[in-house]
């Protein structure tokens, strides 16, 4: 039997651009231009100022709003940078943010390797594919023990994409794999305190995926098993081998990819169904000022991130902390009538808060998490009047498309922090247009802003 590094070795080294859809092509290109602009509008921030002085200076690869540095420091930097705004893509049903790995390892790849635009975007593809493969094995089940799946994920897809864009063997690649999976690591204890270090799970992936390549070529080899042995990722993370095997089987055949959803605010995607709702709600006259109570129901695996402990998810440490406060976010929304970045560079607010006491939760039954991301939320007005909606899954996702013009409009209000009206145009064109680039070094370019 193939082991699953070598399922994923014979997958990378053997795709052609003929052999990817158009459609699953044309939906990368709308991921990849939406996690620049999520990564441009990171690198405007106060505390991801800070973050360049944690690289090296000088090297191949683009700093997305900076210079340059390595390969392995600038797709730690953009990999931090694209996360820490909890805007980036995920693919819901995997739980993998998936652009926030993959996008920085094909692009720090590419170019080192001087690739052209459509080699970068199948890397990018790739990656994609082969995280989503690993999350599907074990649904939910590594963030149950305490692992972050996109950090875990993201190493092992960077290392065998980054093999494939240099043109590496087989036996390098494989080697690769086992090195980047034994170095895998991620964890969600920075729930304790909305620590910022969330950030850097999807960077450290990509920066071991580039270096356990470097390692692999050196001569230091990786066990061929890394994936699915006793001792391997899969029991390790996951404490169960799921089905690995299966998801790995139709790679090339079926493309997850392109199923991945938009976010459409800010912060942790299980909460954006219930922003959903409050804004329907809002449409129909609801006020912050109207609110006497309102009640959610949660997916009980949904719980721990945005509901656990409940007294500080209405009273959150910092402004990042409040990405996860499922109350606090709902009370922001009433009050200020919209969520974008800047309402979490702020600190929490006293009034929110208080409108966010007025919020409690119930689990929900027979959620469907994490096929869907559901939402119910009841709210009971002052004057005794009672208003409940549902919302079966997230907007964003191929079940409940965006239109492309409104991932354009985030992509403009993204790079706003840092662009004027006709370069954003002229970089969000060029980015729908990659694939006709021999080079991505336009690209490059337009990213040193």
């Amino acid at each position: 039997m193939m082991s699953a590094a070598h399922l994923i070795t014979n997958f990378t080294t053997a795709v052609k651009e003929n052999d990817i859809p158009t459609h699953v092509i044309e939906s990368a290109k709308l991921h990849f231009a939406d996690t620049i602009g999520v990564g441009l509008a990171a690198s405007a921030g106060t505390m991801q100022k800070r973050w360049y002085g944690s690289v090296d200076k000088g090297g191949s690869a683009t700093c997305i709003g900076g210079n340059s540095s390595s390969p392995a420091d600038a797709a730690l930097l953009n990999g931090m940078l694209i996360h820490s705004l909890e805007y980036d893509d995920t693919h819901t049903s995997s739980v993998i943010h998936g652009s926030a790995v993959a996008a920085p390892s094909a692009l720090a790849a590419a170019e080192e390797a001087n690739c052209s635009g459509a080699e970068m975007l199948i890397g990018y593809i790739l990656a994609y594919e082969i995280m989503i493969r690993i999350g599907l094995a074990a649904p939910g089940m590594f963030q149950k023990n305490g692992f972050q799946v996109t950090s875990i994920a993201g190493s092992i897809a960077t290392a065998a994409i980054t093999c494939r864009l240099h043109g590496l063997s087989q036996e390098v690649t494989e080697n690769a794999i086992g090195i980047a999976g034994s170095q895998a690591s991620g964890l969600l204890a920075f729930l304790e305190n909305g620590s910022s270090v969330k950030a850097l799970n999807p960077g450290w992936a990509a920066h071991i995926g580039i270096k356990a390549v470097q390692l692999s070529k050196s001569g230091m080899t990786g066990p061929p098993g890394i994936l699915e042995n006793p001792l391997g990722v899969m029991k390790s993370f996951a404490r169960t081998s799921g089905n690995l095997l299966d998801q790995l089987g139709d790679l090339g055949q079926v493309w997850h990819s392109q199923n991945a959803a938009f976010k459409l605010y800010p912060c942790c995607h299980y909460i954006h169904p219930f922003l959903e709702a409050i804004e329907q709600l809002m449409q129909d006259g609801l006020t912050a000022r109207d609110v006497d109570k309102i009640h959610l129901k949660v997916a009980n695996a949904q719980a721990p991130l945005i509901c656990e402990p409940w007294d500080r998810k209405q009273n959150p440490l910092s402004g990042y902390d409040a990405k996860w406060a499922l109350p606090y976010c709902i009370a922001l929304l009433l009050i200020k009538g919209k969520i974008d970045v800047h309402s979490f560079e702020k600190k929490p607010s006293k009034p929110v808060i208080e409108l966010a006491k007025k919020i409690e939760w119930t689990p929900m039954k027979n959620s469907g998490f994490p096929n869907v991301f559901p939402a119910y939320v009841r709210v009971k007005r002052k004057d005794s009047s009672v208003a409940d909606i549902t919302i079966h899954d997230v907007k964003g996702t191929a079940n409940r498309p965006v239109e492309p013009n409104l991932i354009k409009q985030k992509f403009l209000e993204n790079t706003a922090r840092k662009l004027d009206e006709s370069t954003r145009n002229d970089f969000w064109n060029s980015l729908l247009e990659i694939t006709q680039f021999q080079s991505i070094k336009n690209i490059s370019s337009m990213l040193k802003c």
